[in-house]
């Protein structure tokens, strides 16, 4: 199937994208459109009744952990993290 992209085709997308094509980038741009809706029209044809869809090419499932409750205030083992401490607190640069 012959797909014909006209010249205000063109002068659309190179509007949406904030092109200023030149002539020839233009012809080159509608050459460029053409051959790939002819390959879309090409993989259209394809018979795909025998494949199962699927939306990743790896067969991904969603890996669940338990949650546990914890106690949330694990200050000190936070603390042990921080380059300096003073009273249990970070000590950080001064700011200014």
């Amino acid at each position: 199937m012959a797909n014909v992209i006209s010249d205000e085709t063109i002068d659309y997308v190179g509007i949406l994208a904030k092109l200023e094509l030149s002539g020839p980038e233009k012809e080159q741009a509608k050459k460029d459109m053409a051959d790939m809706l002819d390959y879309i029209d090409q993989l259209g044809e394809l018979d795909t009744s025998d494949v199962e869809p699927m939306s990743h090419i790896f067969p991904v499932h969603n890996v669940f952990r338990e949650d546990v409750v914890t106690n949330g205030d694990d200050s000190a083992n936070t603390i042990k993290n921080a380059p300096a401490d003073k009273d249990g607190m970070f000590m950080v640069p001064r700011t200014f």
